[in-house]
């Protein structure tokens, strides 16, 4: 593999010295690419390792789970459980090192602490040539989720700035930039305006999430990056809410980078999976509560090695 922008990886590397046009990745032959997926590992309600490790190994990964902490159900059931896992996290990442093993790509979600972040910038030193992906898990529809404190969001704002392919939503892309949020209804000219801020922040590549205008039923999201013109993808928007797609969009995206899809396609896949799992997620009984029921399209992850 070799990352845009970055030198390539040393002879004893599993990836090929060349990528194809736009490519972040480089798939090798039949090479299984490691993963290490950073996020909470949640009981009840389909979201973060829930759908990372499913979406990834569909794509041909191998991931390796980080969990950043456990919880019974999302935050958005009542009487949820959080255990916090900071205290083993330097321990099992030592673990890893001291018997060898080699990651190819680092997906960070959900943090629990911003003792997190430091933990995230050490595996970010100890493999330096892995694709840093960062998915800022904080906030949504201009609120802060309750685990979140103001340190928590900061330390989240200087990760995103380190990251290879940062996916926020409207909501955390103001946080990371010290902005008010102010709705959904944005113009292309400030979505593309937030890209090229967040950009220049620091990420190399941007995947801004979550534009809907008032009066359509389009949901756009806007991509651009270091050596990528501002890009528009778009798909039809359904009249529902459920928790866990942000984790399902952004663990699509990186299965078409590991594919070896360029970011633009791989983003609208993402986009067209989602649609697509929520569908079959409102034919499914508590469909609000459960989660995306993504499962009966996990062929669509396998048919991107074709």
């Amino acid at each position: 593999m070799q990352l845009s922008g970055q030198t390539p990886f040393p002879s004893n590397s599993p990836a090929s010295p060349a990528s194809p046009a736009g490519a972040l990745y480089m798939r090798d032959g039949a090479y299984i690419p490691r993963v290490a997926a950073v996020h909470d590992l949640c009981g009840y309600g389909k979201c973060s390792l829930g759908v990372a490790i499913p979406v990834l190994s569909a794509a041909g990964c191998d991931v390796c789970p980080v969990p950043t902490g456990l919880f019974s159900s999302h935050t958005a059931f009542p009487g949820w459980y959080m255990h916090d896992t900071t205290p083993i996290l330097k321990d099992y990442l030592a673990a890893w090192k001291n018997i060898g093993v080699e990651i190819d790509a680092i997906y960070s979600g959900f943090l629990g602490a911003p003792e997190q972040v430091d933990i995230i910038g050490e595996l970010y030193d100890t493999y330096p040539n892995a694709l840093r992906v960062v998915d800022p898990v904080m906030a949504d529809h201009g609120k802060v989720y309750p685990t979140y404190t103001p340190e928590l969001c900061e330390a989240m704002a200087q990760l995103a700035k380190k990251a290879d392919i940062l996916t926020p939503n409207l909501t955390e892309a103001a946080i990371i930039l010290g902005r008010e949020w102010h709705g959904t209804n944005i113009s292309d000219e400030e979505a593309a305006e937030m890209v090229g801020e967040l950009i220049a922040a620091g990420a190399k590549h941007v995947v801004l999430k979550g534009i809907l205008r008032e009066g359509e039923n389009v949901i756009r999201n806007f991509v651009g990056g270091i050596d990528l013109p501002v890009a528009e993808v778009s798909n039809e928007y359904l009249p529902y809410m459920l928790h866990g797609t942000g984790d399902v969009y952004c663990s699509c995206l990186l299965a078409g980078i590991m594919a070896g899809k360029d970011l633009v396609s791989s983003a609208a896949f993402a986009g067209d999976f989602v649609h697509d799992a929520m569908i079959v997620s409102a034919k499914q009984p508590d469909f609000k509560d459960r989660g995306v029921s993504f499962e009966p399209l996990l062929y669509q992850v396998c048919d991107l090695l074709r």
